[in-house]
C-alpha cells in the first residue's frame, strides 16, 4: 500500500464519523418512522428523506467548496449537523412525523458533504494512489457499521422519549469530527491552475470514461438503497424478525459495504477497473437469488453480497471519475456525478417502503434485474473497447 499523508487518515476518521449518521439513520430512519407515520407506507420516508436532501444539496455543497474552501466547508457542516440533530430531538418530543422528515431532509446536506471526503482524499495523492486513497477513506465506514446501531440501541431509553439520547450520543460524533477535521489542510492549488475554467459541462459528461463511471456509481448505489432500506421493514416490520437480528443484517450488510476496501487496491491491480465492476454487477445478481427466500440466513448472505457489490461498482465509478476531468473541471464534473448518482438513489428509497408494503420482498428484488442487465451490458462493451487494464 502506498505511504498516505496525514489528510487521507484524517478523512477517513471523518468518514466514520459522520457515516454513523448515515448508518443510525438507516437503522432507525424507518422504525422511528413506522411509529410517527400515518400511515405504514409511508414508514421508510425519513430514510428516503436523506437521499432526497443529499440529491439537492450536492450541488450547492459543492459550489460552496469552490468559493470558501473544502476545509471550511466540512467544519462548518459539523456544527450544522450538530443544529439539525436538535431539530429531530424535537421532532421526537413532538411525535411530529413531518417534522422529523424535515430533519431527515436537512441530513442530507451532512451526507452530500461526506461524500466529497473520497474526492479530497484523492487529491491529497498522486494519480497512481487514487484508488488506494479512495479505500482507505471508505475503510472508515467498517467502524460506523458497528458505532451507528449501538449508538442508537444504548441511548433509547435515557430519556422519557425513545431515542432522544441516542440522537444526544450522535451530536458527539460530530463534535469529535470537527475537532479531527480543523487539523486537514487541502493540497495547494497554483493560482494559474484554479483561474481556468476548463471545458463546458456538455463535453466532459459526453465521454464515455464519465458515462461509464457515473453509471457504474449510480447504479451501485441505486440498487444498494432500494434494497437497503427495504430490508429493515421486510424483515422486522412484515416477517417478524426481532429488533436485534434486523441490526445485525443491517451491521453486518454496511460491513461489507467497507471491508474489502481493505483489499481493493489489490483487486484493481489483478482485474483492473472494469472486470471489478463487472464483479459488482454479478454480485448484486447472486444477492437477489439468495435473498428470495425469507429466512434470517438468507436475508444476511443477500445484504452481504448487497455490501460487497456496492464497493466494487462506487469505488470503481469514484476511482475512474478523475480520468473524464482536469484540475480546473474538478467541481463541476463531481458535483454533477453525485447529482446524478444521489437523485436516482433518492428516487429508489423513495419507492422501497411502497413496493415492499404493496408488492412484497420478492417483487423489490425482482425490480432490479432489468437496471443490472443494462449495466452489465454497457460496462462489458467498455471493457471490449478499452485496450488498457482501466
Amino acid at each position: 500500500m502506498h505511504t498516505l499523508p496525514r489528510n487521507v487518515w484524517l478523512l477517513a476518521i471523518s468518514q466514520t464519523l459522520f457515516m454513523s449518521l448515515t448508518v443510525f439513520m438507516i437503522f432507525l430512519g424507518g422504525i422511528i418512522g413506522r411509529s410517527l407515520s400515518p400511515s405504514v407506507s409511508l414508514s421508510t420516508l425519513p430514510v428516503a428523506m436523506i437521499v432526497a436532501g443529499t440529491a439537492s444539496s450536492i450541488i450547492p455543497v459543492v459550489y460552496t467548496m469552490s468559493k470558501i474552501g473544502r476545509r471550511w466547508t466540512f467544519l462548518g457542516v459539523c456544527v450544522y449537523t450538530v443544529a439539525v440533530i436538535a431539530l429531530a430531538i424535537t421532532a421526537l418530543e413532538m411525535q411530529s412525523f413531518y417534522l422529523f422528515c424535515l430533519s431527515a431532509f436537512l441530513f442530507g446536506v451532512t451526507t452530500a458533504t461526506m461524500n466529497q471526503f473520497r474526492f479530497a482524499a484523492i487529491e491529497s495523492v498522486d494519480k497512481d494512489a487514487s484508488v488506494t486513497a479512495a479505500s482507505v477513506v471508505l475503510i472508515g465506514g467498517l467502524i460506523s457499521a458497528f458505532l451507528g446501531p449501538e449508538i442508537a440501541i444504548l441511548g433509547k431509553d435515557w430519556f422519557d422519549t425513545d431515542f432522544v439520547g441516542s440522537f444526544l450520543l450522535l451530536s458527539s460524533c460530530f463534535v469529535l469530527a470537527f475537532l479531527t477535521l480543523w487539523f486537514y489542510h487541502p493540497k495547494h492549488i497554483s493560482a494559474s491552475k484554479q483561474s481556468q475554467s476548463g471545458r463546458s459541462l456538455g463535453v466532459i459528461i459526453k465521454q464515455p470514461v464519465f458515462i461509464i463511471a457515473a453509471s457504474s456509481a449510480a447504479v451501485g448505489y441505486v440498487v444498494m438503497s432500494y434494497i437497503m432500506t427495504a430490508t429493515p421493514m421486510s424483515m422486522h416490520v412484515i416477517d417478524g424478525f426481532s429488533l436485534a437480528q434486523t441490526k445485525f443484517v443491517v451491521q453486518s450488510h454496511v460491513v461489507a459495504m467497507f471491508f474489502p476496501s481493505l483489499f481493493t487496491p489489490t483487486i484493481v491491480k489483478l482485474f483492473g477497473l472494469s472486470k471489478m465492476m463487472i464483479m459488482g454487477v454479478m454480485l448484486y445478481l447472486a444477492c437477489v437469488v439468495i435473498g428470495y427466500s425469507h429466512d434470517l440466513n438468507n436475508y444476511w448472505l443477500a445484504l452481504v453480497l448487497l455490501g460487497l457489490g456496492w464497493n466494487f461498482l462506487f469505488i470503481g465509478g469514484t476511482s475512474l471519475l478523475p480520468k473524464a476531468y482536469h484540475e480546473a473541471e474538478k467541481f463541476k464534473a463531481q458535483s454533477i456525478n453525485d447529482f446524478l448518482v444521489f437523485t436516482m438513489q433518492g428516487i429508489a428509497s423513495l419507492s422501497a417502503g411502497w413496493f415492499v408494503f404493496n408488492f412484497g420482498w420478492e417483487t423489490v428484488l425482482l425490480s432490479i434485474v432489468p437496471l443490472l442487465l443494462i449495466q452489465l451490458l454497457v460496462l462489458w462493451w467498455w471493457l471490449r473497447n478499452k485496450p488498457t487494464k482501466t
